[in-house]
């Protein structure tokens, strides 16, 4: 790619799926310029521009043109710049299949599951939410130990696209963990999964590229305190 491309990737700090923008780019060795977005406040123009449909982050925009959703925004820069260092989707049609079933598996189901565990007030639904997100790592687990044939990525030997997919919500999984004092990834039951995120968090591509646990654990706890006070006035 020419040294003209203009890449822009609008995001804000604390969002797991804009880490996977992130890490992608620079897995790619890609320069761009990154803009932060408020959206709890005014967002920009080029935000409501870019993404009209959804208004969320994150945006990529490469020479103008406008890719969104997450996981897209992977397998575009992917395919953009497919002759930079390391694939990130697996070259045979199969495994890419199983990434992408995974991907969808961790986004559409066990992600939201956990989300929705840790908001709700019936102690009821928490229990039976905690049960579907353990069970779900149970899956991830073996289909780790599968894909991984023994190496230490989803990948193999390097960091892929399943490990962008669900090692991006590591960190919020570990700040609810300290802010909760619960034991979601558990070595007793995940020994594969735990090894694996110790992998991810500290390789250096991932590095800088997702929140300080801390940070986000503060962010957590401002947010949770701000949605008490409003419900209470109203």
């Amino acid at each position: 790619m020419g040294e003209r491309e203009k890449v822009k990737l609008l995001g804000t700090w604390y969002s797991p799926v804009v880490a996977r923008a992130k890490i992608a780019l620079r897995l790619k060795s890609v320069d761009y310029d990154y803009v932060e977005e408020d959206l709890f406040g005014s967002k920009s123009e080029l935000l409501l521009k870019s993404n009209p449909v959804h208004k969320k982050v994150p945006v990529l925009i490469h020479n103008n043109k406008v890719v969104v959703e997450s996981l897209n925004i992977v397998e575009y820069i992917d395919e953009t710049w497919n002759s930079s260092r390391q694939s990130i989707l697996p070259s045979h049609p199969h495994d890419r299949a199983i990434a992408r079933f995974w991907s969808t598996f961790v986004d559409d189901k066990w992600f939201p599951t956990l989300i929705a565990t840790a908001i709700t007030k019936s102690e009821t639904a928490k229990e039976k939410g905690m049960k579907e997100v353990g069970e779900g790592l149970l899956l991830l687990e073996d289909a780790f130990i599968s894909i991984s044939k023994g190496k230490r990525f989803f990948g193999g030997e390097v960091i892929g696209f399943m490990d962008i997919c669900l090692g991006s919500f590591l960190v919020i999984l570990k700040a609810r963990e300290k802010l909760k004092g619960e034991n979601i990834l558990d070595k007793s039951k995940t020994p594969s999964l735990c090894k694996w995120a110790n992998e991810f968090l500290s390789d250096d591509t991932v590095k800088n590229m997702v929140p300080e646990i801390d940070k986000v654990v503060k962010f957590i706890r401002e947010f949770e305190a701000e949605n008490q006070t409003r419900a209470s006035r109203s």
